[in-house]
């Protein structure tokens, strides 16, 4: 992305473009010719004076929430100096800008408002959605992350409120994986809200109706997409936090005939086969091997099953063979095949068993190694089923992955504590290192973070047309040779999040590939893939403008 001189404001209005915006950092050359003289203090400082300062205010914020404010606040005016101080201090700054805490900002959203970010295409612009889309300010979009914010991480229906989250995902296209900010398109489809709470809400920032249902709302989604198409050709379209039946629906619709994926379903995938194979690599086990039970059976849930289907078919397995090897217990128990209330992307796993609908007897009677909680229901993983777990298994793998924080099965220092430290744990949301027994144990965090970024860096290094299971299987792949063994050793099962823009580089090395190797590639292939990806990667520097 480059700025063409004549495109360039100055004065007040170039200070108020975050894009461009310098700050205190303006060359005095700068000053003279965009007019800036006597608009800013007259001492110059560098982009790494502007980080310590920044830091500094940073530290004086009392709560996760001032934080978040005073990083959004940051990133409104100043986008560079935002992502240095993001890429410089991922490890504290990711839980901030995203989960958990972005959970309790979409929360609050219309409560602490500043700037509008993003778009907003309603329920009220059926018909002119083209027109809408067009008075974004760039043309050059690469990226789109759009929700309906019905089911926004573990919290439900935040309606309007969800608009945090598309801002929060490409905040982290950027920081993560380089991608330019000018080519990020947040997008909230506002059809309404069922949340009684926010349409009595006078602070609440949407429209104020129920949703959206039916042919009605098949048919708003339908205008979206192809309006995206034509306003911003060849861009990725990612879908996040739909409700489970929106969810697949849409995947299913679209996966076949646009560049889109639903992050919520394959991303987690993703994520969580790194994790498990990881995971593998300290118990000893082959995946092959592996039973999972499921606590949850939403779209997530099944996500990941038919990704680690997936994978054990590559292993050698045969497809039903592997669809045996993974059980989910859902709102009501047991997924079985004596049950006449299942939905249809719950079938093609109901096992022949006995119904139960208590979770440590399932455990008792499955005997998983793998234990996979995306229910967001809090403290369900109590210490009789983490118990029963450690009975089962040496090494269990109990991975507790609902999002934000308060939303996790349990939490790290409870899975270590019940099973004597034994436990191969990760978590959706982060949790600090336990000492037990004189061992310092570092669970992992099992953060969509790590895949979807460099995916979407992969399809714009191929220039994809579509985005399939096999790109997001050798995503997961890539993430797993990424875990160095000291990590392991400690006992997480994902690499450190200071490495994590190489690793967002190596995705999109595997994905970009894959899109070759399948014919869904449209670019020119490079000599040097690696070289390729890292030359398209954003760095948040100053450039001159002189």
């Amino acid at each position: 992305m480059t700025i063409e001189p004549d495109d360039m404001p100055t004065g007040v209005d170039l200070l108020h473009d975050p894009l461009r915006n310098k700050g205190t950092a303006f060359s005095a050359t700068e000053r003279d010719a965009l007019a800036l003289r006597g608009l800013l203090p007259p001492r110059i400082f560098t982009l790494d004076d502007q980080v310590d300062r920044a830091l500094e205010m940073y530290g004086h914020k009392t709560t996760d929430i001032e934080k978040y404010i005073f990083l959004i606040s940051l990133q409104d005016r100043n986008e560079t100096l935002f992502y240095r101080l993001v890429v410089d201090h991922v490890v504290e700054m990711l839980p901030i800008i995203y989960t958990p805490t972005v959970g309790d900002a979409c929360q609050a959203y219309g409560h602490i408002f500043r700037r509008p970010r993003g778009l907003y295409v309603t329920a009220n612009d059926c018909g002119r959605m083209r027109d809408v889309l067009r008075n974004w300010r760039a043309r050059e979009v690469q990226v789109i992350v759009v929700t309906d914010g019905e089911r926004i991480l573990g919290l439900g229906d935040l309606g309007a409120y969800g608009m945090g989250i598309p801002v929060g995902k490409l905040s982290l296209y950027t920081a993560l994986a380089g991608i330019h900010p000018a080519e990020c398109l947040p997008v909230m489809l506002d059809v309404g809200t069922d949340n009684e709470t926010l349409l009595d809400d006078p602070l609440y920032t949407g429209l104020m109706q129920h949703r959206l249902r039916g042919e009605a709302y098949a048919e708003f989604i339908d205008e979206f997409v192809m309006a995206c198409q034509d306003a911003f050709p060849g861009a990725l379209i990612q879908f996040e936090d739909f409700a489970t039946r929106n969810a697949i629906t849409l995947l299913e619709r679209y996966r076949d005939t646009i560049l889109c994926f639903n992050d919520d379903i394959q991303g987690t995938a993703a994520v969580t086969l790194a994790g498990v194979v990881a995971g593998l690599r300290i118990t000893g086990q082959a995946l092959t091997d592996q039973r999972l039970l499921f606590y949850g059976a939403g779209a997530a849930a099944t996500g990941i099953a038919d990704l680690i289907v997936c994978a054990m078919v590559h292993a050698g397995l045969d497809r039903e063979t592997a669809r045996r090897r993974c059980w989910f217990i859902d709102s009501k128990g047991l997924v079985v095949a004596s049950r006449n209330d299942l939905a249809p992307h719950k079938r093609p796993y109901a096992q022949e068993e006995e119904f139960i609908t208590d979770l440590a007897a399932s455990v008792a009677r499955v005997r998983p190694t793998a234990l996979i909680g995306v229910s967001g229901q809090p403290r369900t993983f109590t210490e009789a089923v983490v118990t029963e777990m450690g009975q089962v298994n040496e090494r269990p793998l109990i991975f507790a992955l609902s999002n934000p924080t308060k939303k996790a099965e349990c939490s790290a220092e409870e899975a270590y504590r019940w099973t004597g430290g034994r436990a191969v744990f990760a978590s959706g949301s982060p949790f600090p290192a336990v000492t037990l027994d004189g061992k310092r144990l570092t669970p992992g965090q099992g953060n969509n973070a790590y895949i979807f970024p460099g995916v979407g860096l992969g399809t714009i290094a191929a220039k994809a047309t579509r985005v399939t299971d096999e790109m997001f299987y050798a995503a997961a792949n890539t993430l797993c040779e990424q875990v160095p063994d000291e990590m392991l050793e400690q006992g997480s099962v994902y690499p450190p999040l200071t490495s994590i823009r190489e690793v967002s580089a190596r995705i999109a090395v595997a994905v970009a590939e894959q899109a070759f190797s399948s014919g869904l590639a449209t670019a020119p292939k490079p000599d040097d893939m690696l070289a390729h990806v890292r030359s398209l990667m954003y760095e948040p520097v100053y450039r001159s403008y002189i």
